[in-house]
């Protein structure tokens, strides 16, 4: 089965290009809700981030407390690592199984990965076989989580400093969707991508 990862830095819009994939008949795996599921209340990462970090890193729901951790990744670069290696390992197997799943279920042309840290992952290149790179400037980046999130410029700013730079994720790209215009113009592009990516299946 045709594997795709789709990418791009926070503000792209990568969640609009997948759902415009998905609308077409692909199969999405999107990482970001594998790791929202492994960390909800009862998740599988639940008990190892209790042992590792204490019950501080939970909110009185029994979820993960995303903001508790935030700041202690920023304060302590030894925790994002030791968060990493109980999150990644976790998300991996559950992105295999339904891979393992979708492709047996035979119901969907090709399949997309949305990975927001696909290039600073090192490890998904060589899982898939072609990179998607959903691409904007930087300032259409930083204004639009401005409006989307509410956050301020340096907010947004040290978000995109751990992420890989754009030309980084350009140099890894085998297709490139503009998103740097009007929300119209992005259907256009996927179609075009959607009918390669059939023919490349089955070719």
């Amino acid at each position: 089965m045709l594997q795709i990862g789709l990418t791009g830095g926070i503000g792209s819009g990568k969640t609009r290009v997948a759902d415009l994939f998905a609308e077409r008949g692909a199969a999405l795996i999107d990482t970001d809700l594998l790791a929202h599921e492994i960390t909800a209340p009862g998740g599988l990462a639940i008990p190892a981030l209790l042992e590792a970090f204490g019950p501080g890193c939970l909110r009185a729901d029994g979820a993960m407390d995303r903001n508790a951790m935030r700041e202690l990744i920023f304060a302590d670069p030894a925790a994002k690592a030791r968060l990493e290696g109980i999150t990644h390992p976790l998300i991996r197997q559950l992105t295999e199984a339904r891979a393992a799943t979708i492709a047996a279920a035979g119901n969907h042309p090709y399949l997309i990965y949305v990975v927001p840290l696909l290039v600073e992952s090192g490890s998904w290149r060589e899982r898939v076989d072609r990179v998607l790179v959903v691409d904007c400037s930087e300032a259409t980046q930083i204004a639009r989580v401005m409006a989307r999130n509410g956050f301020t410029r340096g907010q947004v700013e040290a978000i995109m400093a751990r992420q890989a730079r754009r030309s980084e994720r350009l140099a890894c790209a085998d297709d490139v969707i503009d998103n740097e215009g009007a929300p119209e113009a992005l259907p256009a592009q996927v179609e075009r991508l959607d009918q390669r990516y059939r023919s490349l299946a089955t070719a």
